[in-house]
């Protein structure tokens, strides 16, 4: 198949348009002209990740968090973005990110089922999801399906993302009934959060004053992980390619976390 037809395809399900408006989605480098054979899915396009996929002979990768945020005004072999856009071109692979579109219209509800979230609804309408006829936004909020006491849920979150750790800010009788959640970095929508009545909130790349913090104003915290909450991209992808282009070869990068716990 043509890039264009497989660009076409993710951005029907995944609309660019749904982006927030400072991101940077769609196809980042190469040509749309080209032959897709082989898809490679990571998160992050890292030096790995490229390696990986050269020597895969993929011909087309698709991440969630794009390598390319703002403007560059040099592309050469001085940086690691440049070494990086120079072996895409050098490989004739083309690059594709779905960043915070995807987050509104696909992380969100895997999100939620993760957590078995009943009555769940966003956490955090946007300007794109507002438009549709049933709004679309960041996260989601709900109920559990039991009520557990904080260090239970700080397990169940652990067990259903198929974690090594998480951190737990908050006093572990509490008992949370409802729960909110934003895959990635998340404490921008804790306002949200707050007002949406919810016992505890899951998110990624919580700080020290932020965690301490959201316990004053009475709410229960477990950072996953950034990458903890949002590895399960790869695996959504490769289902949903699978089963739309069979034809298509799809492979993604292993499961590891960019840190060790030591």
């Amino acid at each position: 198949m043509k890039t264009i037809e497989l660009t076409t395809w993710l951005e029907q399900q995944y609309p660019c348009e749904a982006a927030e408006e400072w991101d940077n989605v769609g196809l980042l480098t190469g040509e749309d002209t080209g032959e897709v054979l082989h898809v490679y899915l990571a998160l992050d396009l890292t030096d790995d990740v490229l390696e990986a996929a050269i020597n895969s002979g993929a011909d087309f990768i698709l991440t969630h968090h794009p390598m390319i945020f703002k403007g560059i005004r040099k592309i050469n072999n001085h940086s690691f973005t440049g070494r990086r856009i120079l072996r895409l071109i050098q490989n004739g692979i083309a690059y594709y990110a779905m960043h915070t579109n995807f987050d509104i219209l696909g992380m969100a509800e895997l999100s939620s089922r993760r957590m078995k979230l009943k009555n769940a609804r966003p956490l955090s309408i946007t300007k794109a999801g507002g438009e549709a006829e049933a709004p679309e936004g960041l996260g989601r909020t709900g109920e559990l399906e039991k009520e557990m006491t904080f260090a239970r849920f700080a397990l169940f979150v652990k067990e259903a993302f198929g974690l090594e750790s998480v951190r737990a800010y908050g006093d572990p009788d509490t008992v949370i009934r409802t729960a909110a959640i934003c895959t990635g970095s998340g404490k921008s929508l804790l306002p949200e959060v707050l007002s949406s009545g919810a016992d505890a909130y899951v998110t990624g790349d919580i700080d020290h004053h932020t965690g301490i913090d959201a316990v004053a104003d009475g709410l229960c915290v477990v950072d996953a992980g950034h990458y903890g909450t949002e590895y399960m991209f790869m695996d959504a992808m490769e289902e949903k390619l699978s089963e739309a282009f069979p034809e298509l070869i799809v492979s993604k990068a292993p499961v590891r976390e960019p840190y060790l716990l030591v």
